[in-house]
């Protein structure tokens, strides 16, 4: 399966100047785990996840001062909406993180998560060429 297949098109952008509270009440609003930061001053998308907040929360700094811009990672891995979502997985895994955007001509087109992932190998007749834990034990 593709990442197309996976992914949600519903993507919730947020600005740096945005506090950490506020992104946080986007994220739960839209049921998201990331909110997709644009920032006129740096080339392409970042991402604001739920870890950085939380991340942000256990160092005792303030939600409501603390800005989303000064949270998220320089470095942003764009997924194609044609790669496997196995490959997509393995990005994820080897990067560790949990969040790819998905870029299609240079348009932001959707998020891929880990959970999205989970929901479609697991969803009743997806296919993968992964063996699910359940095949195995029952070839043994």
């Amino acid at each position: 399966m593709e990442v197309r297949e996976g992914m949600s098109k519903v993507v919730l952008i947020v600005g740096p100047g945005h506090t950490l509270r506020e992104a946080a009440r986007l994220m739960t609003e839209k049921s998201v785990g990331a909110g997709v930061v644009i920032d006129e001053e740096y080339p392409g998308p970042r991402v604001i996840s739920e870890r950085d907040i939380l991340n942000s929360l256990g160092r005792g700094e303030d939600p409501d001062s603390e800005r989303v811009g000064d949270h998220v990672s320089d470095t942003l891995i764009a997924a194609a909406p044609e790669w496997s979502l196995e490959r997509a997985a393995m990005e994820m895994s080897k990067r560790h993180i949990r969040h790819l955007v998905v870029v299609e001509s240079g348009e932001l087109v959707g998020v891929l998560s880990m959970r999205d992932i989970v929901r479609v190998w697991t969803s009743e007749g997806a296919t993968s060429g992964m063996t699910s834990p359940e095949t195995e034990a029952s070839a043994a």
